[in-house]
């Protein structure tokens, strides 16, 4: 039974996404849309991705000082650990974690309260592609600008860590120099930017369609933004690992 409803969902999904990324009838409506989009997702998430990243820096410095405490590991390799591990992992991972809280529920809200109030069935009497014309600007905008995001993070969270270990004294500010240019690989910035391009493709397109097929009332808008938080969760996790065993 389980595995009959994957199969449903998996299909309804890939019809879905069929009809989203088939060709437009009006560019400019669709150019206008994206750019909104892009305002929405980038701009309304400055504050808390900065929050969030600012704060990761910070905490895994002050981590990876205290398990460094003692041993006969130079100092200046707390700033190579939170390079690496912010660029590799905590920025694009977390980033878009968050981003699926904030930007998946938001989407599946307003799909899910225009296929409620049946504005859906009036544009595709209309003669409208819904599907593209709801769904592509979001997915086109998202793939744009949260991979922006995730840079700026991982940005902001190197700059934590040295907020949070120069001026508290645990080392100084040529070490943490040093370890930020220590055994950098240019391909951990490579492999940023895919886990930021498959998560945002995720995390868009799951509260899609989350939204596109809600039934119902209120109660079920609720649950369908519920439900678009959880599985882009669940998959962002699931496709992090995926792409870690690929590329590592």
């Amino acid at each position: 039974m389980l595995f009959s409803k994957i199969l449903n969902h998996l299909g309804r999904y890939v019809m879905m996404m069929g009809t989203a990324i088939s060709r437009p009838e009006r560019f400019s409506m669709y150019y206008k849309e994206t750019m909104r989009q892009m305002i929405d997702i980038g701009i309304g998430s400055l504050v808390i991705v900065g929050l969030i990243s600012i704060f990761i820096g910070a905490v895994t410095a002050v981590q990876f000082a205290y398990q460094l405490d003692g041993t006969l590991v130079p100092r200046y390799y707390i700033g190579y650990i939170v390079r690496d591990s912010t660029i590799i992992e905590l920025a694009p991972t977390i980033t878009c974690l968050v981003l699926a809280g904030k930007v998946g529920s938001n989407i599946a809200a307003e799909i899910g309260g225009m296929r409620q109030k049946e504005h859906i069935d009036a544009m595709e009497i209309m003669g409208v592609n819904t599907a593209a014309y709801l769904i592509t600007p979001k997915l086109l905008a998202a793939l744009v600008v949260i991979p922006m995001l995730v840079a700026l993070a991982a940005f902001i969270s190197i700059i934590g860590g040295y907020l949070a270990s120069v001026p508290a004294g645990l080392m100084s500010d040529a070490e943490y120099v040093q370890g930020l240019r220590s055994f950098f690989l240019a391909r951990n910035i490579n492999l940023m930017f895919v886990k930021s391009a498959v998560f945002a493709f995720i995390l868009t397109t799951v509260s899609s369609y989350q939204g596109y097929y809600v039934k119902g009332g209120s109660i079920e808008l609720g649950k369908a933004s519920t439900n678009a938080v959880v599985f882009s969760d669940i998959l962002i996790l699931l496709a992090d690992y995926m792409i870690a065993v690929l590329f590592t």
